[in-house]
């Protein structure tokens, strides 16, 4: 007992310090953990550099290989018709305000056409017009990134920008007049042959871009619209109309 009649009180003992055996488990079991999160940051990186570079290296590599063996076939047969639907691809899709190259367009949208970094026209759910037709909407995908990427800027279109097809006797012009920078990508109604979302009522020729947004994401689509202003027979000299030049 102390003067004060309480009972004095008694200091907790202090735990005693690591030995350094524990203290060395501990530094090496943190030193394998940040090991392990610095080899699962490589990998990821490396993946990344897979899906959005070589990818796209891939792609067009085999793109311009199959664009230049269809320039050769329709150099063979000069004098044929112009038949779109080859089995290397219909033609070439040019989009100055998007890229300063061409792009392969082959019939069909599933990955298997996509991946080979083309544009692919739509088979289903709504089936594409072609450009010789007398009316419809020739309806576009491509990827905007990874294999390719060809539609990757599809956000510099403007309204009044020329979208150029191809073919192996015809320039197809057309000329965008809306733009949609996000809807579902379960609306359909965006290839409907008379597209009215994009404001239009009646039956014409029309062009439609569609592919992935935002960039590095699919859970929306991007859609751009044109409509055909003029069209040009392939001289000799495959000189390209006023707008490509």
């Amino acid at each position: 007992m102390t003067a004060t009649g309480h009972d004095e009180a008694t200091e907790p003992s202090a735990p005693p310090p690591p030995s350094r055996r524990t203290r060395g488990r501990i530094a090496t079991a943190v030193s394998v953990f940040g090991e392990l999160l610095i080899t699962i940051g490589v990998i990821m990186a490396l993946f990344v550099v897979y899906a959005l570079w070589w990818t796209n290296v891939l792609a067009d590599r085999e793109a311009n290989e199959q664009g230049d063996q269809m320039r050769k076939q329709w150099a063979q047969q000069p004098k044929g018709p112009g038949a779109l639907d080859t089995q290397g691809g219909i033609g070439f899709l040019h989009v100055p305000s998007m890229t300063g190259g061409e792009i392969l367009v082959e019939k069909g949208t599933d990955l298997d056409v996509l991946n080979k970094g083309v544009a692919g026209y739509y088979t289903a759910p709504i089936k594409s017009a072609l450009p010789q037709d007398a009316k419809g909407n020739f309806t576009l995908a491509a990827h905007r990134d990874g294999h390719g990427a060809k539609f990757h800027n599809i956000d510099k279109i403007k309204k009044g920008d020329p979208v150029v097809f191809e073919s192996k006797d015809t320039w197809y012009v057309y000329k965008v007049y809306a733009t949609l920078p996000e809807t579902s990508k379960f609306n359909v109604d965006v290839l409907q042959n008379v597209p009215k979302e994009s404001g239009k009522r009646k039956p014409g020729r029309y062009i439609t871009l569609t592919t992935c947004t935002p960039v590095y994401t699919s859970n929306y689509r991007y859609i751009v619209w044109g409509e055909l202003v003029r069209t040009e027979k392939v001289d000799a000299d495959r000189t390209p109309p006023a707008e490509l030049r």
